[in-house]
């Protein structure tokens, strides 16, 4: 996650979900927030706050608080402040590990990632937001700068340990296209992952981990509401 990226579409959805499944959970929020970096058009969808006959009726709360932070006030800390995830905490550590010595970014990341999962272990349904999303351990490499827009699968499991979890991912250019890189992944995640895949101009992923009959239930019902924008794979 990063800063400039609060109130545009991919935020509605991912905030649209978390508020849709969440129930009487207590939501964690990882927000793997990377300080803002990348092409300058990054961030930029957000039209679709010039049209609320389109959007708005899927949450008009959420709609309406992401219409105040676009353009001047978009950051998390604006988030937070919003109250549209209720309770939740928020794990806001940043990812700057441009400023860590190679030889001791190993060990930061693990450090960064207790860090994370302890202020988060009161939580029984967690959310992490990290900018590139998932990726497989044997390519996971945290001594690298890029390592800090991605979470491993060993970091998605430990996160997802004894509760739900729902995980961003940014799809990808693998071979093959998104459908069949949704399905590989959800064969290195936990038995009975649901995956909701976003169809709508920057295509993305979100992996829903340990989710007992009742969050499966406000997932499909999510999923029903929002129409074709988005489809369980």
């Amino acid at each position: 996650m990063q800063d400039r990226y609060v109130g545009d579409l991919g935020d509605f959805v991912k905030y649209g979900l978390l508020r849709a499944i969440r129930g009487t959970k207590r939501l964690g929020v990882a927000w793997y927030l990377h300080p803002d970096a990348g092409p300058a058009g990054d961030g930029r969808h957000t039209t679709y706050l010039q049209h609320p006959s389109e959007w708005r009726h899927l949450d008009a709360d959420l709609f309406d608080a992401l219409e105040e932070l676009v353009p001047d006030r978009r950051s998390v800390a604006n988030i937070q402040r919003t109250g549209i995830l209720g309770d939740a905490v928020f794990a806001a550590d940043v990812l700057a590990v441009a400023n860590v010595k190679v030889r001791d970014r190993e060990r930061w990341r693990r450090q960064w990632f207790d860090r994370i999962r302890h202020q988060l272990v009161a939580c029984d349904l967690v959310f992490a937001d990290p900018d590139n999303g998932l990726v497989p351990d044997g390519r996971f490499r945290p001594t690298t700068r890029g390592s800090a827009k991605g979470m491993s699968i060993a970091e998605a499991k430990a996160l997802a340990e004894g509760r739900a979890a729902v995980i961003y991912h940014h799809n990808s250019r693998r071979s093959g296209g998104h459908l069949e890189e949704i399905r590989w992944l959800k064969t290195q995640l936990p038995e009975g992952t649901m995956a909701y895949y976003w169809r709508r101009v920057s295509n993305r992923t979100f992996f829903i981990i340990n989710a007992e009959e009742e969050v499966r239930r406000r997932v499909r019902g999510f999923v029903h509401r929002w129409g074709d924008r988005g489809a369980l794979v």
